[in-house]
């Protein structure tokens, strides 16, 4: 599903600073998988290659049949639209909007419409609770609850890689672990490849396999064991 081989990645020109250097990562369908590391490792120069919204300056990111990497900016965008569902720590709704129809949005870019369409939007909202907030606008809303607009607006149009950064930063505990729980159990039951940018622990702990980015690369770190 993903793909990434020998990635590269350097600011400020020949003699600049290289983020990455030979970064390897591959993800299947159904698998959830963490990146952790210190700030400034370049966790969000990865997820930002992965995503398309940069290039490398070598090396492959593939997503299905897609290279990104040699893709131009256009044709990066309606990979994005139709394959991606992000979940960021900001919220990024549009406030205008009421709920269903932010997480509606990404149907309708995609040209989807109508009963279908309206049908995927309430089982998201069921999904992650909220089909009784489905008139409802931002404002109306919780923390909680936006992120978990956010977690079905990334999820409504069954991308096959969702990428999460820091989703729970601006949450307490009880409302991360929930988003936590909610994003895990779709990215399962959609069986889309889920990548999870966290600075938490406890948030990589619900994924099935984590990395950590250091200066060096990116190595899977040993699985927790029971009590640890």
């Amino acid at each position: 599903m993903l793909d990434v081989r020998n990635l590269t990645k350097s600011y400020g020109g020949p003699s600049g600073r290289r983020v990455l250097d030979g970064i390897d990562l591959r993800v299947q369908p159904g698998e959830y998988v963490s990146i952790v590391g210190e700030s400034g490792v370049g966790k969000s120069t990865l997820l930002n290659l992965v995503a398309g919204l940069d290039v490398p300056d070598s090396g492959e990111v593939r997503l299905e049949e897609h290279d990104l990497a040699q893709m131009d900016e256009n044709a990066r965008t309606l990979v994005r639209r139709s394959r991606m569902g992000f979940v960021f720590q900001a919220f990024h709704l549009l406030p205008h909007l009421s709920v269903a129809r932010n997480v509606g949005l990404p149907l309708a870019l995609n040209g989807q419409s109508g009963a279908t369409a309206t049908e995927r939007v309430r089982e998201l909202l069921q999904a992650v609770g909220l089909e009784n907030r489905a008139e409802s606008l931002p404002r109306e809303l919780s923390g909680g609850e936006m992120q978990r607009v956010a977690v079905a607006r990334a999820l409504v149009h069954r991308p096959a890689l969702v990428l999460a950064d820091e989703p729970t930063g601006n949450l307490d505990p009880d409302n991360a672990a929930m988003i936590l729980e909610i994003l895990r159990a779709q990215i399962k039951r959609d069986n889309a490849a889920g990548v999870l940018v966290t600075h938490s622990m406890n948030a990589a702990a619900t994924t099935d396999l984590t990395y950590e980015l250091t200066r060096s690369g990116l190595q899977a770190r040993a699985p927790r064991t029971p009590g640890s």
